[in-house]
């Protein structure tokens, strides 16, 4: 063959294999599909009584207890308890002002008594008096006149509250709170927090602080200056007020445009799908796609698990309820055709045992061409719940190997990551345990898995929540980060203090995050306050993508806990080179102090960079919120997309190792990604980003293939600014057209 004819042949891309253009649902699949909404609906009936952050009772059995007390007779100092722990629940479920009228009747009934007569509860009174002022300040202002701005911290122009009667009122019981709370402990420290951001909200912050009360602005700053990303949800209609859940970025029906797939964990609201309409507007299209009935999900995963050429969604259910309470089914949606999803989990298999979990990973662990799918449940010493590992058996069904492959952790579970540490093409697995220590399980590519954290001194945070698999610094080896979620503080409502110790440079105890850096052989050391990672945020909501352009990953962190006095602002991480991060979460606008969830990253109107969503609300009734979407003002890097069509291996292309060659201003270097939906809870597209800073074209394209055994498949000369598809052993790719959109307008 002669060399033009090769050089020729290399340019050509092998056809893309067809997607499944699949017949209506048959009897069957529709009586699967029934029989999954017919268990969620007794799961929303029983709601009420079963779930301990949803449901009521608690509230009524002390509305019962109080009933059956004479107020004649009955202790005054029963009476307040009654009054606060009623109070306390009303406020659960956001009935603000019954809350503010029953913890002010506990404070009235305790005014008589010398503050050392006052009962342990009354410790808090105040506090809690000014978080319950705070949320009906959110209340009224961030939910009933939200702006772009509101909640944003620091607070400031038009987050300012418009009505300030809620925050003013805080202000008072917040600052009677740290007159008489111990100076050392943390109900002084939380008071103190939260005083600042009431502050803030009426536009007194911080020049109507005392010297005592007021928390430096520098603690808020920027480390670094960078470009505002304006939350354009609201013109997009993508703020859809709910609690706790996922978020997926991807093109569901394969038009090139990227669509929006959230869920709440309220076990009355539905998954939703907001259709890209492709001129800079999204639809919601959650009727049409038929999922309608499919309640409640604290998470969710995308992926090709049928190899039909459309990505399907996994919706995780029961985190959090402990125990029985948790056994709640799962759901596999099948896309059909791009324009219909079905709940296939009763025909696939996948619900003869379902246990409490919001964690799972797509991955071909035993490459043999289909996605597997791991699904990490919640243990606790009563409960010995296994995690799931369900191995696919290539005909839309799937069999739980757990217990012969060894990763069954029996711990409670809250993150599971899929990456090749070791660089041998398997797959591992790492588990993040709450209360507990981690686990990595070395892929012996036997079919069978062994726990390495211990050996290799990846087994901390003890308490730790999202992790994932990254090459933060670009060295070909993949990285490890394991995000603390430390609880130190028994009492819920009290969690804030250690992270505000930790922006205060307080001394704390407990454990910071985890970031360990491969060594390319193996083996991993631990770096994160090396690279400036040195405080603490309770994230849950996390995921990673490059901000700028320039190559190098960066994080994003929702951060919260259930209690209203989380305020905790959300973290964006900018890594500089590999050798450090500086949050520049205030400059850039990610400060949200509202809980933030489910964390994706995409290009939602195809102009070259990463926005980002973040589904919002905490896990209270009274605590929802709407979600968010940061877009990108642009940096000027250029970049590249590739999107993966796997024939030997998975279809998505799950596990593969994409490296980008560049030079930049003469010096070449080398970029890495790895084809997954990012962190563990919120799920970017599959379609891989690569910054590619400066340079205006990739000198060489390597992508190794889950099956490859060693065989890369190369192209040189890949021009910038391009999105490409590449089908396993082609000889060439195909340049996808890509149409710039303008967000809230139509596009050109």
């Amino acid at each position: 063959m002669s060399i033009v004819l090769a050089f020729a042949l290399a340019l050509v891309p092998q056809a893309t294999p067809p997607r499944a253009a699949r017949s209506a649902p048959t009897a069957e699949e529709l009586e699967g599909h029934r029989k999954m909404l017919a268990l969620l609906e007794e799961v929303r009936k029983k709601t009420r009584k079963s779930n301990a952050y949803l449901g009521d009772q608690a509230l009524v059995k002390l509305e019962e207890t109080r009933a059956a007390l004479d107020p004649a007779t009955a202790p005054v100092k029963t009476q307040a308890k009654l009054d606060y722990d009623i109070g306390m629940q009303l406020l659960r479920l956001g009935r603000n002002d019954e809350a503010l009228a029953s913890l002010e009747s506990s404070l009235k009934r305790l005014q008589p008594f010398a503050p050392a007569e006052w009962p342990p509860f009354a410790e808090r009174l105040y506090y809690d008096l000014g978080v319950t002022s705070m949320r009906k300040g959110e209340t009224d202002n961030c939910v009933a006149h939200h702006t772009a701005k509101s909640c944003l911290l620091p607070i400031q122009a038009e987050g300012v509250h418009v009505d300030q009667a809620g925050s003013r009122a805080a202000m008072g019981y917040l600052r009677e709170s740290l007159k008489r709370s111990d100076p050392a402990g943390p109900v002084h420290l939380c008071s103190r927090w939260l005083l600042n951001v009431a502050a803030m909200t009426v536009g007194e912050y911080p020049q109507g602080l005392s010297a005592e009360e007021r928390i430096d602005p520098s603690v808020f700053a920027s480390e670094a200056e960078f470009p505002r990303f304006p939350d354009v949800a609201p013109e997009l209609g993508l703020n859809h007020f709910d609690l706790a859940g996922g978020a997926i970025l991807e093109d569901f029906d394969e038009d090139g445009y990227l669509d929006v797939f959230t869920s709440t964990w309220d076990t009355a609201g539905v998954v939703r799908y907001f259709g890209n309409a492709g001129d800079g507007s999204f639809h919601e299209r959650t009727h049409e796609a038929g999922l309608d009935g499919l309640y409640g999900g604290l998470n969710l995963l995308q992926g090709d698990y049928d190899s039909d050429g459309w990505i399907d969604v996994f919706v995780l259910r029961g985190a959090w309820l402990f125990g029985p309470r948790g056994q709640i089914p799962k759901s596999m949606l099948q896309n059909r055709n791009g324009k219909t999803f079905l709940d296939v989990t009763i025909r696939a298999g996948l619900n003869e045992q379902f246990y409490p979990s919001q964690a799972a990973g797509f991955a071909d662990y035993d490459l043999d061409g289909d996605l597997d799918l791991y699904v990490g449940s919640e243990a606790n010493a009563e409960n010995l719940f296994p995690g799931q590992l369900f191995r696919n058996k290539g005909d839309g069904t799937f069999d739980d190997v757990a217990r012969a492959a060894r990763v069954e952790n029996v711990r409670f579970c809250k993150g599971a990551s899929w990456g090749d540490y070791d660089g041998d093409r398997y797959p591992d697995l790492y588990c993040s345990n709450l209360d507990g220590k981690n686990r990595l399980y070395r892929n012996k590519r036997d079919g069978t898995f062994e726990d390495v954290a211990e050996a290799l001194s990846v087994e901390r945070p003890r308490n730790s929540f999202p992790t994932w698999f990254w090459d933060y610094d670009n060295d070909g080896a993949l990285d490890l980060y394991v995000a603390s979620y430390e609880l130190t503080d028994p009492q819920e409502n009290l969690r804030l203090a250690p992270v505000a110790a930790s922006y205060l440079g307080i001394p704390w105890e407990g454990e910071l995050s985890c970031l360990y850096r491969n060594d390319g052989k193996g083996g991993f050391r631990e770096v994160a306050q090396e690279l400036n990672l040195k405080r603490l945020s309770l994230p849950m909501g996390s995921n990673f993508g490059d901000l700028d352009n320039d190559g190098f990953l960066d994080f994003y962190l929702g951060t919260g806990y259930p209690a209203y006095d989380g305020l905790i602002p959300n973290i964006m991480y900018w890594n500089r080179g590999g050798a450090k991060f500086l949050d520049v979460s205030a400059a850039g606008g990610f400060g949200h102090l509202q809980k933030g969830h489910g964390v994706a990253w995409g290009d939602l109107d195809n102009d070259g960079d990463l926005d980002v969503l973040e589904q919002m609300g905490g896990a209270y009734p009274g605590d929802g919120f709407g979600d968010t979407l940061f877009q990108n003002p642009g940096f000027g890097n250029h970049w590249l997309q590739v999107e993966l069509v796997g024939m030997q291996s998975n279809r998505s292309g799950i596990g593969a190792r994409i490296r980008v060659d560049v030079v930049e201003g003469g010096r070449p270097r080398s970029i890495y990604r790895w084809v997954n939906s990012g962190g563990s809870f919120g799920c970017n597209p599959l379609m891989q980003h690569i910054g590619l800073g400066s340079a205006t074209k990739v000198a060489r394209l390597e992508i190794l293939w889950p099956r490859a055994e060693g065989a890369a498949q190369v192209f040189e000369d890949v021009p910038a600014d391009t999105r490409i598809e590449v089908v396993e052993s082609a000889h060439g790719y195909r340049v996808v057209p890509v149409r710039a959109l303008v967000l809230g307008g139509k596009g050109g």
